[in-house]
């Protein structure tokens, strides 16, 4: 039941994220979440350093779809002026979000990888569909009301499976 919940990778930041190691292992897609993964919740653009991290991703060929539980006004405000794919209002960590960013790219599992900050819906939602999960440490420490009750249920499971030593990293 825990393994649900533990990401294929973790990595501080999704700027160690290279395109050319995830090309390497036949990657051609990423299905990222917005709020707390790519920019702060509160945040309602890239930032220059992260147009640029798209930008790489793309020059490499590899599509990117935006998956969030946010409304459609939030993830288009933030999507629509770089050009990148969307679905919001995600309902993750359910499949149903996961199976259509992989369809419109016209994709198959084992080419996507999900990157996200939360465990109870990105990894989750991840690992639940047969893509491969990239947990990333949150860019601000502040979040919405219920990301803040989910941070509560993560601190436990994690907590549970740093006792049975299946996690490996740092917090």
């Amino acid at each position: 039941m825990l393994d649900l919940f533990l990401p294929n990778e973790h990595v501080k930041s999704i700027f160690e994220i290279d395109p050319a190691k995830l090309k390497e292992r036949g990657i051609k897609g990423i299905i990222t979440d917005l709020d707390n993964t790519l920019v702060e919740w509160d945040r309602p653009e890239a930032t220059p350093k992260l147009v640029e991290w798209f930008q790489k991703m793309k020059d490499h060929g590899i599509i990117i779809t935006v998956v969030s539980n946010n409304n459609k006004e939030r993830v288009k405000q933030f999507s629509g002026p770089l050009g990148i794919q969307y679905i919001y209002e995600a309902r993750k960590p359910m499949g149903r979000a996961f199976r259509k960013a992989v369809h419109d790219m016209n994709l198959k599992k084992d080419e996507v990888v999900v990157i996200g900050d939360q465990l109870l819906t990105d990894v989750l939602g991840g690992n639940r569909s047969g893509l491969h999960t990239i947990l990333v440490v949150p860019v601000a420490q502040s979040d919405g009301f219920f990301t803040k009750f989910n941070r509560r249920i993560e601190r436990s499971i994690l907590n549970r499976m740093r006792r049975k030593g299946m996690v490996y990293w740092e917090e």
